[in-house]
């Protein structure tokens, strides 16, 4: 996804750590619209990202980064209700058939780990 790395705890989505060209050179924090604008308030660096707004953004180059990225896992391992989403239960599409599309190709390795 994006080519990073996804986070998850308490069963969660909560971070997406993103290690490419801005604007994917941070953390991305994964977390419903009507809590975005508390989390703005308490770390004034978060931007919604521009590619996925409905995400918030803290670039790796924040002067603040480091310390911002620490307390958001301090947020995280409380289980702060605003930072999260739930993991996506989207309905697989069919693959379609076409000349030489034996339809067994393999899906690649996901890149994911847990928070402890």
């Amino acid at each position: 996804m994006f080519g990073g790395r996804a986070v998850h705890f308490g069963g969660r989505f909560v971070l997406y750590l993103a290690m490419k060209e801005e604007p994917w050179r941070g953390v991305l924090v994964p977390t419903e619209r009507e809590h975005q604008p508390s989390l703005i308030a308490e770390f004034p660096v978060l931007t919604p990202h521009p590619v996925l707004p409905k995400w918030l953004y803290l670039p790796e180059a924040a002067p603040t980064f480091e310390r911002d990225a620490q307390q958001l896992v301090v947020l995280i391992r409380a289980l702060d209700p605003r930072i999260g989403v739930l993991p996506g239960t989207k309905a697989k599409k069919r693959p379609t058939k076409g000349k030489g599309d034996t339809g067994t190709a393999a899906s690649p390795p996901r890149r994911h780990f847990m928070l402890e």
